[in-house]
């Protein structure tokens, strides 16, 4: 198990910290990915709901700091790839998924 890398804590003292590539909350996993504001649906209620927000990280939002921590935590964890085969099926499917969604399928 890798090191959790600590990003914030929630006004409720939940951390939120990055373990083994997943942003978490409280230990949970919550993303594995951070959506630029300006990119989320949302974009409006969060930004009247939480000033200073740049990035969410699933429902978690962040400020650019803490999306700056959290990303490379991330990209560092990224990086670090397991030879496991059920791993690297697993990158393989995110892959197809991710070339799939741009080009349109839903």
């Amino acid at each position: 198990m890798s090191q959790a890398v600590y990003v914030k804590s929630t006004q409720d003292g939940r951390k939120v910290e990055v373990i083994d590539g997943w942003l978490c909350l409280a230990g949970n996993r919550e993303t594995d990915t951070l959506v630029p504001l300006i990119e989320h649906p949302n974009r409006q209620a969060i930004s009247r709901a939480v000033p200073g927000a740049t990035h969410m990280a699933g429902r978690i939002p962040l400020r650019h700091d803490e999306a700056a921590i959290a990303q490379g935590a991330l990209d560092v964890s990224k990086r670090a790839f397991s030879v496991d085969p059920v791993s690297i099926e697993e990158r393989f499917r995110k892959a197809v998924w991710a070339k799939a969604t741009a080009e349109g399928v839903e």
